[in-house]
């Protein structure tokens, strides 16, 4: 592979809503902040390095959330990239609380996912948020009240697109009733296929399917993991690396993959945008999943 220019173009392009053109291999800003997704990161001038060099390497589609941090990433955002380049699509997400590190709480109450969507909005200096994504589904709050709610922004202006983030396909229909839902985001990879049966749907439904963790590359490559060897072995021989080989499956496995892997190293961002020359033979992928299965 080769890794001096890398640029995210060469993932393909993808049609969010009909209307927003982007790059299928996204950034993921949750690494970006600090562990357990709380607090500052470590170096702030570092994040915003990371944020800018995805933009020189073509990445046009950053997905957030106000739970990151909380509110932390979506300000880095602004302030690395503020005012913003043309075709840059923001997607966030809100219904999440923290109360501390990987501590969280889910809420979709109407008034406090109106308020969510305003704070965003001033975070980030928009006018309109491209993506808003209800960020879990609360079981203690009806969805039509959660989805009402985004809906109502939606009409006012303040929010062009819906998505959902950890849902199965039942609750992906139930959402259909009641708003367009134009993506869906949740976690799936090489190593974690949990929700293959909503990527499944999505890909009938023609919904972009966003896998967050996308990588899950240190699982794959624990020593005492079956698949560690093969998969070192089979990105080798494509001089690429086991998380490269991570994400350009993802794009292979479904035209409506739009893969968002994040990093906190401008190093690694180069090696995540380069995975999108990565091409291997079907036979190949063949062996990748088998291995990975283990």
């Amino acid at each position: 592979m080769n890794e001096q220019s890398p640029q995210a173009a060469a993932s393909g392009t993808f049609l969010l809503g009909s209307d927003l053109a982007v790059h299928r291999l996204g950034y993921g800003t949750m690494r970006l902040v600090g562990d357990g997704t709380w607090g500052e990161p470590a170096d702030p001038a570092a994040a915003h390095r990371v944020l800018r060099r995805a933009v020189e390497l073509g990445v046009n589609l950053f997905d957030t959330a106000d739970a990151y941090g909380p509110e932390i990433a979506e300000r880095l955002i602004a302030e690395a990239l503020h005012p913003y380049p043309r075709g840059l699509v923001i997607a966030t997400k809100g219904g999440i609380t923290r109360q501390g590190p990987a501590k969280t709480e889910y809420v979709g109450r109407a008034g406090y996912l109106l308020q969510c969507i305003e704070m965003s909005l001033r975070r980030l200096k928009i006018d309109c948020i491209d993506l808003y994504q209800l960020h879990r589904i609360d079981p203690r709050t009806p969805m039509e009240e959660s989805l009402g709610a985004m809906k109502r922004a939606q009409e006012q202006g303040k929010i062009r697109h819906i998505g959902l983030s950890e849902v199965a396909p039942h609750q992906i229909e139930q959402a259909q009733r009641l708003v367009d839902v134009v993506t869906v985001q949740n976690r799936y990879s090489l190593a974690d296929r949990r929700h293959e049966e909503a990527l499944r749907f999505c890909e009938r439904q023609r919904i972009a399917f966003l896998p967050w963790y996308p990588l899950a590359a240190g699982k794959l490559l624990r020593p005492d993991h079956p698949a560690a060897n093969w998969l070192t072995q089979i990105a080798a021989n494509h001089e690429a690396t086991v998380a490269q080989l991570s994400i350009a499956w993802l794009l292979q496995r479904s035209p409506m993959m739009l893969p968002i892997p994040g990093t906190s190293s401008v190093a690694h961002l180069e090696e995540n945008v380069a995975a999108a020359t990565l091409k291997l033979s079907a036979e190949e992928w063949v062996q990748v999943e088998a291995a990975a299965a283990g």
